[in-house]
């Protein structure tokens, strides 16, 4: 059988959707939607190459030539960085082996587009902040304010659980046990559920926002001010603006350039700073290998400290204070004077 016919291309589309990642793999609405926008920019880029509308491309169109110039013009043209790259790349490869699987008369073709590797990328410098540092952005909200009080429990709750953005936006009142043992059920990647422990006071503040729910049991917890979900954007907005405030107190935190994903990284320091086991950190985090948890010991440089306090005791070595340096007077001046 031949797939030479526009038509072949679409419905080996909509078989991948519908019944690799439907079916078979089970795959969550946000990983749907991730596929679905990587394929539709590669195939409006080769549509783009050929001159010639989506809706005519055929399976010989997809070809590894195709697939290298995509993935340089979303580096070139779009600015991607490596990592988006390399997702786009394994959306096109899982793609592909679709295709191998459902259209073996072209197989060597595919398997050229299989045999892409990825790209090397340097590993970037997680942020995060200190216990203190974030205690002291979490005092920012005037709770008064009810907004104000959303705001302070969404970023305590994400401090405390180490929550992924889209899992705490995802919350709703039937996943919260606001009794003792405080607890609240996160609903992770690939459809994964873990539950979390919650500190008194995330309970409390937790308590103290869904009674101020029109009607707690439907929808999320964590609202606009008009009701409405909240959006990624808006809680990065929230988090801007504290962090913001804390800045003029602590102007070191301008520095930090913190995400929400950093409150996450903030939680799974502080939890190796006091102690606990990385299996259970990668439990709590929701990892799915111990190996990204592990990432977080290369990170702490007071862990680093530590270890090579302990080092140098280990050693035998005694450690002598350096005479702390005091800048003479006529130094002092004459750097002033440059």
């Amino acid at each position: 059988m031949t797939h030479r016919h526009p038509d072949s291309l679409f419905l080996l589309v909509e078989s991948f959707f519908r019944d690799y990642l439907g079916r078979v793999r089970n795959a969550s609405r946000h990983s749907v939607l991730v596929y679905r926008d990587s394929l539709r920019l590669f195939f409006s880029f080769v549509a783009d190459m050929r001159r010639r509308p989506v809706a005519n491309l055929r399976l010989e169109d997809l070809t590894v030539q195709q697939v290298l110039d995509f993935l340089d013009h979303l580096e070139e043209s779009r600015h991607n960085a490596v990592a988006t790259r390399n997702l786009r790349l394994t959306v096109i490869r899982s793609f592909f082996r679709h295709l191998v699987r459902q259209d073996p008369s072209h197989g060597a073709q595919y398997q050229r587009v299989l045999s892409l590797p990825y790209k090397n990328s340097p590993s970037p410098v997680i942020a995060y902040l200190e216990p203190e540092e974030v205690q002291l952005v979490l005092r920012q909200p005037d709770r008064r304010s009810p907004n104000e009080a959303r705001d302070h429990c969404l970023l305590l709750f994400l401090y405390n659980t180490g929550a992924r953005i889209s899992e705490a936006l995802a919350v709703r009142y039937s996943d919260l046990q606001l009794a003792h043992p405080f607890q609240v059920k996160l609903h992770g990647k690939g459809r994964r559920e873990r539950i979390c422990p919650l500190w008194p006071e995330t309970a409390r503040t937790l308590r103290r926002l869904v009674n101020q729910l029109p009607s707690p049991a439907d929808g999320p917890v964590f609202r606009s001010a008009r009701g409405r979900p909240l959006s990624r954007d808006g809680a990065a907005w929230i988090l801007a603006r504290h962090l913001e405030r804390a800045a003029k107190k602590l102007p070191v935190l301008r520095r930090r350039h913190l995400t929400l994903h950093g409150l996450r990284h903030s939680c799974a320091v502080a939890l190796l700073q006091a102690g606990v086991d990385l299996t259970v950190i990668r439990d709590y985090l929701g990892h799915q290998s111990i190996a990204t948890t592990g990432r977080y010991t290369k990170t702490n440089l007071q862990m680093k400290r530590r270890v090579l306090d302990a080092f140098w005791r280990r050693a035998g070595l005694t450690r002598t204070r350096d005479p702390r340096w005091r800048p003479r007077a006529d130094v002092v001046a004459f750097l002033n004077s440059l």
